[in-house]
């Protein structure tokens, strides 16, 4: 994508000037409309990252600066070192660095998010080690501050656009970004708050991943599958529910990621 290449080629000369964040929002903006492409994704996996929102494909644009700038392949598994001799957490720190001067500039950026999520959208409804949750009475959706799991930050980003690919009832939309109070880097999202009429039962779960293409990948008790391009992990009944509406599996969170 030769427009991908001269964003690079545009931060590394300038940084995030309001050319550079011109550049990223237009690519951005044709990308979501069906105008090109992000590579990586198949044509079907795209129309999740088309649904994530332009602050998510802007922060993988940002995110694949960083690894190219560090001649890194982002795609190493943790622990495994980049095509530059480069460990994952180093690439991680960087796209980091970047998105955060990135997010800045483009107003995407949230200083005391904790404060400014409870005026705007509710009090604090649950926190765990992946996201804390703040939901109002009534709201048709919940926001999330998620922390990533990842090996990189791009990773994170990733699992986003494929968890709305697969699970397009309960999409994710990024809304911004922040550090909460022990400067870890969260991702800010809105996702259809489900009520819950129970939790799903191991069959019902083996069903929904089979629906998707999946099949047990006989490890981690029964809460990881696979596909031919994706693993889907952590499909406990704590991530998905029977919908009170629908009465059908539906899936919150999980982990996802390329194979």
């Amino acid at each position: 994508m030769c427009e991908l290449y001269r964003i690079h080629e545009a931060i590394a000369s300038e940084g995030f000037s309001g050319s550079t964040l011109h550049m990223i929002d237009n690519l951005a903006k044709d990308i979501q409309n069906g105008h090109t492409n992000l590579p990586r994704y198949t044509i079907p996996e795209h129309a999740g990252l088309c649904t994530a929102g332009t602050a998510l494909i802007g922060a993988s644009v940002v995110a694949d600066y960083a690894s190219a700038s560090l001649g890194a392949n982002s795609y190493a598994s943790a622990g495994q070192r980049g095509e530059a001799d480069v460990a994952n957490w180093q690439i991680d720190e960087l796209q980091e660095q970047f998105i955060e001067e990135w997010a800045k500039r483009a107003l995407l950026w949230v200083e005391n998010s904790e404060q400014i999520l409870v005026e705007h959208f509710g009090p604090k409804i649950a926190q765990g080690a992946e996201a804390r949750v703040y939901y109002k009475e009534g709201d048709t959706s919940v926001v999330k501050e998620r922390a990533s799991i990842y090996s990189t930050t791009l990773k994170a980003l990733e699992a986003i656009a494929l968890h709305n690919y697969l699970f397009p009832d309960t999409m994710m939309h990024v809304i911004g970004f922040t550090r909460d109070s022990d400067g870890l880097f969260r991702i800010i999202l809105t996702q259809p708050y489900v009520r819950c009429l129970r939790l799903a039962t191991k069959a019902e779960i083996d069903t929904l991943a089979s629906s998707k293409g999946f099949h047990s990948n006989n490890q981690g008790e029964g809460v990881n599958y696979k596909s031919e391009r994706i693993l889907l992990e952590d499909m406990h009944p704590a991530n998905v529910f029977i919908d009170e509406v629908s009465e059908q599996a539906t899936c919150i969170d999980c982990i996802v990621k390329f194979a």
